[in-house]
């Protein structure tokens, strides 16, 4: 396959498993997103959806969230980790917003990206989900797959960005993050990785990368093989 042919394969896979596309983060305007994308910093999405609705009872608006401590806030949101960072970033953002953005998120990636706790990341989940703006955020997910696929070679979630960015139409940018976030956790995850049941890496994937794969499961296979000899 040509390098076009392996990306219109992925979109065509990725549209058939997903014409309908979940949204990770459960919010309902773009502040909520931006606070709940934020908490998802080295957490579970299904973490933080258990953690907004307490958080966003008390505080879904910057007005109401400055009228709450910072420890109020860190006390609801612990589960979350990082809670003492995401605490101080949530109070002093819906600060900023009230001060400088008459308590509207802003539209544009420089001003989001000057929020305290907010990168380059969060911005771009924020103007592709909240405002429908195209981006590619890469997280953990997409940054695996993309170098699977040989499709990036995974020095960095920057030059991931970059390649997706380039190889991707931009019109499907923002439903295409979404479906590889969910392609990889359902079919491509980092641990318990069954081969046979991901379509995509299997036709297209990195040499070294199904080799590794076959390698370590013949290895498995032998141990397992070798520790049922050795049981009486």
């Amino acid at each position: 396959m040509t390098k076009q042919e392996k990306v219109n394969f992925v979109i065509e896979t990725l549209n058939s498993l997903y014409p309908e596309i979940p949204i990770p983060l459960d919010h309902k305007d773009p502040y909520t997103l931006l606070v709940a994308v934020l908490l998802s910093a080295q957490c579970t999405d299904v973490r933080v959806n258990k953690i907004t609705p307490l958080l966003f009872a008390k505080a879904d608006n910057p007005y109401d969230m400055i009228k709450m401590s910072v420890e109020e806030i860190k006390e609801i949101i612990r589960p979350c980790g990082l809670s003492p960072m995401k605490s101080k970033g949530i109070h002093g953002l819906s600060h900023i917003l009230i001060d400088k953005h008459h308590g509207k998120v802003p539209q544009s990636f420089e001003a989001l990206e000057e929020l305290p706790a907010v990168g380059h990341k969060t911005a771009s989940v924020v103007m592709s989900q909240a405002f429908g703006v195209p981006a590619f955020p890469v997280d953990t997910h997409i940054h695996r797959l993309m170098y699977r696929w040989n499709l990036s070679n995974g020095k960095s979630v920057t030059q991931t960005e970059k390649d997706a960015k380039r190889l991707f139409p931009k019109a499907l940018w923002n439903d295409l993050h979404l479906q590889i976030i969910w392609y990889g956790r359902e079919y491509s995850p980092a641990r318990g990785w069954d081969l046979e049941k991901d379509s995509i890496t299997r036709t297209i994937g990195r040499a070294t990368v199904i080799k590794a794969y076959n390698n370590e499961k013949e290895n498995n296979r032998l141990h397992n093989s070798q520790k049922k000899g050795t049981e009486f």
